[in-house]
């Protein structure tokens, strides 16, 4: 029998096609680490999110005082929504206010912090004051700001009266006790703080702009205006979806500002407000404020979903 001709040790150390097949370039360490980088972040984002929009979900189909365990939980189907259509008065109000909030958002604060962001892209001198000026707002809660502008808005104290000259009795104007003004006055006061906010979004996208679009549109003789909307704009489209998703949040969500004011009464009912009320409140009726939570969830989903839905559209075309 030949003898077998000695391996060396080099080839020896060369795995084969089946060992190769199960090698891992990541060790058991390295799995460990990052299991525990995913399982652990989805972890929370399940319990903190998904798990209660369920809870509420299903408990919107139900009558519960949050006593006597879930055993006293009763079904009762869709009843908790159609008290709230017909029988329940805030409700209508506070989804037109809700409304109307998210249109002022989209319509003025948005398109307000773009065009600011579009005047500090252009490195103004002291460009860098005015972006911490502006957006100085947005650190601040809406409990603080509701705070600020109610000292802005007072009657007889207020900035806003004593610059019209309307201080005295039978002369003033009472811009958060009259429903009929104010809400627009409380538009104005988030508004001011959701416009530094779109600000800063929007100028970080500018800032990534490539300006080789902007030398070729000149070249084409575009303007300036044109410039923006017809080559700048479509370049920012991932900013605008974040933009929308804020702004459609910023809005729905909207409670801090109108409690510290009046607790969202008298012209200021917001959904958000219903929500707290019968939850928390001395009624404690968490089936009805959890079918109020749903209808806000819904409403806010849906115009996300049906913006990204177009964005997306548009993007296969466009490929």
């Amino acid at each position: 029998m030949a003898n077998r001709a000695p391996t060396h040790p080099a080839l020896s150390r060369v795995r084969t096609p089946a060992q190769r097949k199960h090698f891992s370039p990541l060790t058991t360490r390295d799995k460990v680490i990052l299991a525990l980088m995913l399982g652990v972040p989805a972890f929370v984002h399940i319990a903190l999110v998904w798990l209660p929009t369920l809870g509420s979900v299903v408990l919107s189909f139900t009558r519960w005082n949050g006593v006597g365990g879930f055993s006293a939980i009763q079904i009762i189907g869709g009843k908790n929504y159609h008290d709230i259509a017909t029988i329940y008065p805030p409700f209508w109000p506070a989804l037109k206010h809700n409304l109307i909030w998210l249109a002022f958002f989209l319509l003025v604060a948005t398109p307000f912090g773009m065009f600011l962001a579009v005047l500090l892209d252009r490195e103004i001198r002291g460009s860098r004051f005015y972006q911490g000026v502006l957006f100085l707002p947005v650190i601040l809660s809406l409990a603080i700001v509701g705070f600020i502008w109610e000292l802005i808005y007072a009657p007889e104290q207020g900035l806003i009266n004593n610059v019209l000259g309307r201080t005295q009795q039978g002369n003033l104007i009472d811009w958060l006790g009259n429903p009929n003004l104010n809400l627009w006055a409380i538009l104005v006061a988030s508004g001011w703080r959701q416009a530094g906010y779109i600000m800063i979004l929007y100028l970080s996208g500018l800032k990534s702009v490539d300006p080789s679009l902007r030398e070729a549109a000149a070249v084409d003789g575009a303007n300036a205006v044109q410039t923006f909307f017809r080559v700048v704009f479509p370049a920012l489209q991932p900013i605008n979806i974040v933009v929308l998703v804020v702004t459609v949040i910023e809005s729905l969500r909207a409670f801090d500002i109108v409690y510290v004011i009046n607790k969202g009464t008298n012209g200021l009912e917001l959904l958000s407000v219903l929500i707290t009320n019968n939850i928390l409140g001395e009624a404690s009726r968490i089936g009805f404020g959890s079918a109020l939570a749903v209808i806000l969830l819904v409403i806010s989903v849906t115009f996300i979903i049906l913006y990204l839905s177009h964005t997306f559209r548009e993007e296969e075309k466009a490929a």
